[in-house]
């Protein structure tokens, strides 16, 4: 009797299991779930969270533009500063940094981003020469990368430039000049560094310190050259 009855068990609970499933397909079917696991959680970032790729493009040109122009032309007028006094020469340095910044970054962006367009318009045509129809999608403007990017450098190199350049006294000059182009360095920086994602207290740290490493080596290089060729600092003002 007991023989039986288990016979009994044993046959119900094989025709009512499951057939065993192959590894192979098991393996398969937790890889597609981690895989919609992990599209349903970006797709949950990207709604609820900040695209900061899509920032990655206009804050890095807005960032280098302002940047740039801070510290090219504050260190040009502290450089001039070492050698010749004259409130002329500081704001005439400062003019032609400015000019000739903006316009230096104007044609690199201009370049940098016309490339970039040739090879996406050629990818695009390749495939649709393979038969892929497809739309073009956006492709960057290099006249709008070039005037954003020469607009930026001339913002951030008006501020020492008007900071510096019609004050008479050489040391309260040099003082304005410093003062205006370290408060912008770190503004810029922590403001770069809290639209990127960064911690805005590191950024402008980072930031800083590069202007303020860059302005002393102008400085100390024209000073020493000044030493060297035995120049005579100028001390009219004007």
């Amino acid at each position: 009797m007991a023989v039986q009855m288990n016979s009994s068990v044993h046959a119900t609970t094989t025709a009512t299991s499951p057939p065993p499933v192959a590894q192979g397909k098991k393996d398969d079917g937790q890889e597609a779930l981690a895989f919609v696991k992990i599209g349903v959680e970006e797709q949950d970032d990207a709604a609820g969270g900040v695209d900061y790729a899509g920032r990655a493009q206009w804050l890095r040109a807005a960032v280098l533009g302002v940047n740039d122009g801070l510290v090219s032309v504050a260190s040009l007028m502290i450089g001039v500063g070492a050698v010749n006094q004259s409130a002329r020469a500081m704001l005439v340095s400062g003019l032609a940094g400015l000019v000739a910044g903006a316009c230096s970054m104007a044609i690199g962006e201009f370049v940098s981003v016309h490339a970039q367009y040739d090879i996406a318009v050629s990818a695009w045509r390749l495939r649709r020469k393979r038969g892929l129809e497809e739309e073009r999608g956006q492709l960057p403007s290099p006249a709008k990368a070039a005037a954003a990017s020469a607009l930026a450098f001339a913002a951030g190199a008006a501020l020492p430039l008007l900071a510096g350049g019609f004050v008479h006294p050489w040391a309260i000059r040099v003082a304005a000049v410093c003062a205006v182009t370290t408060a912008a360095l770190a503004g810029f920086g922590a403001v770069g560094g809290a639209l990127g994602g960064a911690s805005p207290a590191r950024s402008g740290v980072r930031v800083l310190l590069g202007g303020w490493a860059a302005m002393a080596v102008c400085y100390s290089v024209l000073w020493l050259s000044r030493l060297a060729m035995g120049a005579q600092v100028s001390a009219a003002t004007y």
